[in-house]
């Protein structure tokens, strides 16, 4: 989707017309009157005016989004409208909304305590919304949508929503996923996708080839160069994926992972790679078998449940993984859950681990961010160019002085101040 970046001299920009893309507002002061936008629109600008306009967008995030930080929007007399059920209307807060409606979208308007909004004579489906209006869960979508989520009364939904285990909320504000790493936008099914109907799949043949699927079930892979791309899988089982007997060189692209609360791992267990794929609402994210890839990926909103250990990705005997450019949201900001690990990485399964490459990640959350246990035998693991959040409970790496272990201080650096982090 092309996208019209508002960028010019000064302020008070005046846009109008109607827009085939996507819009993205980085001047203050700018306003949008009279606009059709096909496609959504981005504010990164404070004192922004959208009025008198309609946008239309049916991608797998937010349809008109204010970034954190920025203040002062005022969207008037506007219609928004979700083109998918999984898709969101306004959000995520430090905006005024006077007599907006929008319409099909997962959530209307969202917002925080710490991002507040304003919101007076707007709809959401028809129904009035206030702003601090009651909590409820998701609306059912249109008719023309496949996926089903529970009917409820509209209203106005805080980031502090509790998830659905079918249907997890999409990123708060206090993520903050640094603009770099992959996120919403850049992960899962692109948008405009139109996906097919499917149950289980269980791969038997090489170079076998899947492609947009709305799959309702697990993946079981016995071959080789298998290849799955754009489409959405919901499985309740053990794994989302998973790889047996002859499997090798499987391919994942573009694909969205939602293991119900229920998946063990949503991946297992080695010989694949996984390429801008999102993963949420498992257990754990995947295990790290040999010859393993995971790279520009988004894992988040892991599934807590008793006893449950979560981490984003775990490896506990492998050799030949790659970890790299993804973002791994261990934390939670709605339930302040900061999980176990974004990787987890030990010798309990396996003899030892070997060849572990972790490098230009995004990294939030866990007990210890890097959990490194007391029983891992391994060479050259190598973390570098990584950039690391601080909501951990103990600290970023544990025991990061274990043999094998190779720890980059200059180029492994906090998110906020861009400050190397010593263990």
């Amino acid at each position: 989707m092309t996208t019209l970046v508002i960028a010019v001299a000064g302020i008070g920009v005046a846009v109008a017309g109607s827009r085939d893309g996507s819009m993205a507002v980085y001047k203050d002061g700018t306003v949008i009157d009279g606009a059709v936008v096909n496609g959504y629109i981005h504010v990164r600008a404070n004192n922004v005016t959208i009025k008198n306009s309609t946008i239309r967008y049916g991608g797998a995030s937010h349809a008109l989004r204010v970034f954190d930080g920025f203040s002062g929007t005022v969207v008037e007399d506007t219609k928004i409208h979700c083109g998918s059920a999984r898709t969101n209307g306004l959000v995520f807060g430090n905006y005024t909304a006077r007599r907006v409606q929008i319409f099909g979208c997962r959530n209307g308007f969202m917002y925080s305590d710490s991002a507040p909004a304003t919101i007076v004579e707007s709809t959401w489906n028809g129904k009035a919304v206030n702003a601090g209006a009651e909590i409820g869960p998701n609306p059912e979508p249109p008719p023309s949508e496949s996926t089903a989520t529970p009917s409820a009364r509209p209203s106005a939904s805080r980031t502090t929503a509790p998830p659905a285990a079918s249907a997890p909320p999409p990123r708060e504000v206090a993520g903050r996923i640094p603009e770099s790493f992959p996120g919403p936008d850049t992960t899962g099914v692109p948008a405009g996708t139109t996906l097919k109907a499917s149950g289980s799949i269980n791969a038997t043949k090489d170079g076998q080839v899947f492609t947009g699927l709305d799959i309702k079930g697990c993946v079981t892979v016995t071959a080789k160069n298998v290849i799955l791309r754009k489409s959405r899988i919901s499985c309740g089982g053990l794994y989302s994926i998973r790889t047996l007997g002859g499997a090798a060189n499987l391919l994942v692209e573009d694909v969205e992972i939602n293991g119900q609360a229920k998946n063990s791992a949503a991946v297992c267990c080695g010989d694949y790679t996984l390429r801008r794929v999102e993963i949420t609402n498992t257990i754990d994210g995947p295990r790290l078998g040999s010859n393993t890839v995971i790279e520009n990926s988004w894992i988040h909103h892991l599934a807590r449940t008793s006893g449950s250990h979560n981490d984003a990705l775990q490896t506990t005997g492998a050799s030949n993984i790659v970890v790299r450019g993804n973002s791994l949201e261990t934390y939670n900001p709605t339930t302040g859950d900061p999980f176990n690990a974004c990787i987890m990485i030990g010798s309990t399964t396996g003899p030892s681990v070997n060849n572990l490459t972790f490098e230009q990640n995004y990294c939030n959350g866990g007990n210890y961010s890097i959990g490194i246990r007391d029983d891992l035998k391994g060479t050259n693991i190598q973390f570098r160019q990584n950039v690391f959040g601080r909501n951990y409970r103990f600290g970023v790496v544990a025991r990061p002085g274990q043999a094998g272990i190779s720890w980059d201080k200059a180029s492994n650096v906090w998110v906020d101040n861009r400050k190397p982090v010593v263990p």
